[in-house]
């Protein structure tokens, strides 16, 4: 019997208008992920370019000063006191900074402080340069002798700590005045980068921005471990200055973008207290900074590398060049992971429990006496760190409406630049009166400790989800 419906021969196709056509719900297409989303924007790409040679010139600076200040007084006490000399200026003029940067051009302020950053670093080339034929005026003398005195109530217990180089009061000035061009500086730029890409985009920006200082941290390091081991401690200085002026070129051509803090508040004090209360009022913003500024002030243990480098591990200036780098090799690689992935989707516990593993990180490098182990550890701490600085910075910015981004990124910078400089001059005190390795220890646990009380205290970090546009 023959089928009631005649087989449709393989070799022919139905017209496409006698087609039947098709019924029901539509999937919808769930967009792609895009981790270069913002690079898109050529302001972004600029600016991310400059940041980077700023970065590894900053970083190198660091290093190098570091062991140069170490070298010519070895005290704990004197490496301690860099980070003082660099939180006065963040305390004294961050929230100043932050109040012009929502009154005026913030391109404005990004080169001018780059010019001024450029030619505080060429001096103190030039002091390091002729350090033995600097003249000992009377009030560098002063200066150094009470320099020896603090020193000598933290480091009572040995003598072999000394301030009877001309240079010494010289180099701290001008990193105080560096530090005050940076102050501005950042402020500037945590209010600028934003509003060159998409708010869709800003997550990937954060993050792509965080993956720039990593790479110039794991950078600028390594190359100043050499050049200091190699050449010498002027070059390092140079190179920053270079840097410097290399990110004022690349600003140059950003079209300046509009403010609406142009029509803000004239009132500098009115205006500075609604930016304080601003944050206070959001319970999300002031959780996060807060644990931040914790975690970083009693967990960092970057200050004290130079005394690990030099008593503990043995491995001279290319070492700590290592050290130093190690934790942005870890930074970096988190990031650029957090990038390639979509955006988490749980990221008030994410940044709980890396806080936390940040500080069991730091009690195990303290406790290390192999090099491997140190540099794993360091490595480890700047993988939690990087997701932390991620998360923090993706809330602040996409909290805050353009209009306060400046004055929220001073009060911002005072919680998290002073607990970095505050936490270099912490570590170097108790350094000078437990050791080094109670000061780091003892550190790591208090990070922990800050951990407990945070999520105890605001019970909404662990709400905290997707850092899209829906986080408002």
């Amino acid at each position: 019997m023959s089928s009631p419906i005649d087989p449709i021969p393989p070799e022919y196709d139905s017209p496409t208008g006698q087609r039947p056509a098709i019924t029901g719900a539509a999937i919808p297409t769930l967009p792609r992920h895009d981790p270069y989303a913002a690079f898109r924007s050529r302001g972004f790409s600029f600016f991310t370019a400059g940041n980077l040679l700023s970065i590894v010139g900053r970083q190198m600076l660091a290093v190098a000063v570091e062991w140069e200040i170490y070298r010519r007084t070895h005290s704990a006490t004197a490496l301690g006191l860099v980070g003082l000399v660099f939180a006065i200026p963040i305390v004294g003029l961050s929230l100043p900074a932050g109040h012009l940067a929502d009154r005026i051009s913030r391109k404005q302020i990004i080169l001018v402080a780059q010019i001024f950053s450029a030619i505080t670093s060429a001096l103190l080339a030039l002091v390091s340069w002729q350090h033995l034929a600097i003249p000992n005026m009377s009030i560098l003398n002063a200066c150094n002798h009470g320099l020896a005195v603090i020193a000598g109530v933290f480091e009572h217990h040995q003598t072999s700590f000394h301030f009877d180089d001309a240079s010494i009061p010289l180099i701290y000035l001008l990193l105080f005045l560096g530090a005050a061009a940076r102050t501005f500086s950042w402020a500037a730029r945590s209010s600028f980068f934003p509003t060159l890409v998409p708010r869709d985009a800003f997550a990937n920006a954060v993050t792509w921005n965080n993956s720039v200082f990593q790479i110039g941290s794991v950078v600028g390091p390594a190359i100043s471990g050499f050049v200091v081991a190699h050449i010498g401690f002027p070059i390092v200085y140079i190179i920053d200055a270079f840097a410097a002026f290399s990110f004022f070129l690349l600003i140059l051509p950003i079209p300046r973008a509009p403010q609406v803090g142009q029509r803000a508040d004239r009132n500098a004090w009115r205006s500075l207290a609604a930016g304080i209360k601003f944050v206070f009022s959001k319970n999300v913003i002031l959780a996060t900074i807060t644990l931040d500024l914790f975690a970083v002030l009693l967990g960092g243990a970057t200050a004290l590398l130079p005394i690990f480098a030099d008593q503990i591990l043995h491995c001279g200036p290319i070492g700590l060049g290592w050290m130093r780098a190690a934790p942005a090799v870890g930074a970096f690689a988190t990031a650029l992971g957090i990038a390639y992935f979509p955006p988490m989707r749980q990221a008030g516990k994410a940044l709980l429990w890396c806080v936390a593993g940040f500080g069991i990180a730091t009690i195990i490098f303290g406790l290390s006496k192999a090099l491997w182990l140190s540099l794993l550890m360091l490595f480890l701490a700047g993988g939690f760190d990087s997701v932390s600085v991620i998360i923090r910075g993706s809330i602040v910015q996409l909290v805050t409406p353009d209009e306060m981004r400046g004055r929220v990124s001073a009060v911002n910078n005072i919680f998290i630049g002073t607990s970095n400089e505050f936490g270099a001059l912490e570590s170097g005190l108790t350094a000078a009166l437990f050791g080094p390795v109670v000061s780091v220890v003892g550190g790591g646990i208090g990070t922990i400790l800050a951990v407990l009380g945070a999520a105890w205290k605001w019970p909404e970090i662990r709400k905290i989800g997707a850092l899209d546009k829906t986080l408002g």
